[in-house]
């Protein structure tokens, strides 16, 4: 009887396991449907929201969250507090949200609230709207929301408000009340203290009514360009006047996980056509600061696009929009806010880095408040990448300044790790640091342990594979192991989940019966695989490759590299020996990890210079 008990508990077990195993991560899913009226004399508007969720979890919900991000701009919120008490405040933050009047903060106010056309209790909880459901949500199940609220835009301070620094009337991101996400980790109701973002993958359809003489971009396609003009209308056609000395824009934005909007009267509006990709739409005001290089930058923006396609996978959507607007350079789906008062080189690189948030914060979408690194960090790699080819840098290796910046997080004594959720690090610097050097620096270190021809296509792979799915750490680098056929858990281990740091150095170079003798030091706490470069005195050169026991394999080199493979080398020894068949008197130099692809902390014992060596023995 035990018998047979136990071999149904272990069939049971097993039946659960290849289940885990082959199950596609759900997502939840929305369509919202809003319609707002906007005032640009008191920068108020008035909204109605529809908002059709569907529970696809295998959860049953009993409470619903919406963040409110508007209410983070009000004295004493927690981003005002946060930004007054961190050790190194945000410059565009500072104390400037104590200082803001009734007139100038921003808030979002719910006046009703409907489930299935029943009423719902709610608090409003800071910028959290806590729900308590009239009746749970079943798997499965689709429920509708019904909203009425009122919302003032803030002064501009942080990513989303009005009048910016260069006079944008309307930077609006965070404007409306934004369902929370649920995932396989629970609810991600965390309050808005300035940092990153995950949502609901969602439909969005949008009318915004405003001043007629306002010219609006963002997020989304515009339906009625006719009847709005401003450059969206078919040649020839004499856009509408609008009622009441105001125009009702109408958007619909497919499968995106917000929708933002920027709105000016002095808009100048530019189309560029990407081959086989999407319609660029640029709008920006025309001054002596801006129109020589704004003229310049649709071309610049093509080739990105061009390159990152071909590179990283091909963008989905339709259409991309770049608008002068916000507070520096901030991402949303299908858009981008940026400051444009730039020289041409910023300008062009503020512009490619927040279109590469359109792969990893658009389209993968990794939750950015727990997984920041992959979004920003990836987002550095491939615009570093991009900006090396488009701008003709001719860099050896684009991610140098990436690597620059680790090294200043891991010499700084304020590293953390970068598993640390991004609201909660310790210091801006270290945040910023970690989520985009450090972030950035990931993917360099793979790229060497990999090698590039089999780094690009998995980078691809992993676009395609996990494109609308919220990937995680771990859903990557399976990616990368099944491409590489390498063991890369220690990899992610070591670099995500701690501050241990790489320092490998020539300790020894001995000659013995005509052999040479090279000892090699492992002084930092973090293994990889090393690559040393022996340079002779008749001008050929060799690699050594040494792979990591724990890698479970090694990197393929192709027949010019002259590679010779040695044994793994455990990562417990402290040292590791290998022989050369030449005496000592031929060797020329040696060095580990010659091209820099690997994050070493100490580049200055990489490198054995036998002139040097020799003249150090004499003197002795």
């Amino acid at each position: 009887m035990k018998i047979k008990l136990l071999g149904f508990l272990m069939a049971s077990m097993l039946s659960v396991v290849v289940l885990g195993q082959t199950k596609e991560r759900w997502q939840q899913a929305i369509k919202y449907e809003m319609e707002i009226d906007m005032d640009v004399e008191t920068h108020r508007f008035e909204g109605k929201q529809k908002a059709v969720y569907t529970n696809n979890s295998p959860d049953e919900l009993n409470k619903v969250f919406y963040h409110l991000y508007f209410n983070a701009f009000q004295p004493n919120s927690m981003m005002d507090v946060r930004s007054r008490t961190i050790k190194d405040p945000d410059r565009r933050v500072g104390d400037r949200i104590s200082k803001l009047s009734e007139d100038q903060i921003g808030y979002q106010k719910i006046l009703s609230l409907k489930q299935n056309g029943k009423k719902v209790d709610y608090e409003v909880v800071g910028t959290i709207l806590e729900v308590d459901l009239n009746k749970p949500i079943k798997s499965g199940e689709t429920v509708t929301f019904e909203m009425e609220f009122e919302a003032q835009v803030p002064e501009q301070i942080r990513r989303s408000g009005r009048n910016n620094a260069e006079g944008i009337s309307y930077s609006m991101a965070q404007w409306y009340p934004k369902m929370s996400e649920y995932d396989y980790q629970g609810w991600h109701a965390n309050p808005y203290i300035g940092r990153e973002f995950h949502g609901v993958w969602g439909d969005f359809d949008v009318k915004i009514t405003i001043d007629k003489d306002f010219v609006l971009g963002g997020t989304g396609y515009v339906q009625n360009p006719n009847e709005v003009g401003h450059g969206y209308q078919a040649e020839g056609v004499k856009p509408g006047k609008g009622k009441n000395g105001k125009l009702t824009w109408h958007f619909i934005a497919p499968q995106v996980i917000d929708f933002m909007w920027a709105a000016d009267p002095d808009y100048t509006h530019v189309k560029a056509q990407v081959p086989d990709g999407p319609e660029l739409h640029f709008l920006y005001q025309k001054n002596e600061k801006t129109a020589e290089n704004w003229e310049k930058l649709p071309e610049y923006t093509v080739k990105a696009f061009e390159y990152m396609n071909k590179t990283f996978g091909k963008y989905p959507y339709k259409q991309y929009s770049v608008i002068q607007g916000g507070d520096g350079g901030m991402e949303y789906p299908m858009s981008t806010l940026i400051t444009g008062e730039r020289s041409l080189g910023s300008l062009v690189g503020v512009t490619v880095h927040e279109m590469f948030h359109s792969w990893y914060q658009g389209v993968l979408a990794s939750n950015e408040s727990l997984y920041e690194w992959m979004d920003e960090g990836f987002t550095s790699f491939g615009s570093a990448e991009t900006m090396n080819v488009i701008m003709e840098q001719g860099q050896e290796n684009p991610q140098s300044g990436n690597y620059r910046g680790y090294y200043a997080l891991a010499e700084s004594g304020y590293e953390e790790p970068m598993s640390t959720h991004a609201d909660h690090y310790v210091t801006n610097f270290a945040y910023g640091r970690a989520a985009y050097s450090k972030g950035a620096t990931f993917l360099g270190q793979l790229r060497y342990i990999m090698g590039e021809d089999v780094f690009y296509p998995a980078m691809r792979t992993y676009f395609n594979e996990w494109k609308f799915k919220h990937p995680n750490d771990n859903d990557f680098i399976r990616v990368m192991e099944k491409a590489s056929g390498l063991e890369l858990d220690w990899f992610k281990e070591y670099w995500v989940y701690s501050t241990k740091q790489i320092d490998y150095g020539i300790k020894s170079v001995m000659e013995k019966d005509g052999k040479t003798f090279v000892t090699l030091e492992k002084y930092g706490e973090m293994p990889m695989p090393l690559e040393v470069t022996v340079t002779y005195n008749d001008g050929n050169s060799e690699l050594i490759y040494i792979p990591l026991r724990i890698m479970r394999g090694e990197k393929s080199f192709s027949s010019d590299a002259n590679a010779t493979v040695m044994a793994d080398w455990p990562w417990v020894y402290p040292t590791y020996t290998f022989e050369l068949n030449q005496s000592a008197s031929n060797i020329k130099s040696m060095v580990i990890d010659e091209k820099e692809g690997m994050a070493d902390v100490d580049r200055e014992n990489n490198v054995f210079d036998a002139a040097k060596h020799l003249k150090s023995t004499f003197d002795k």
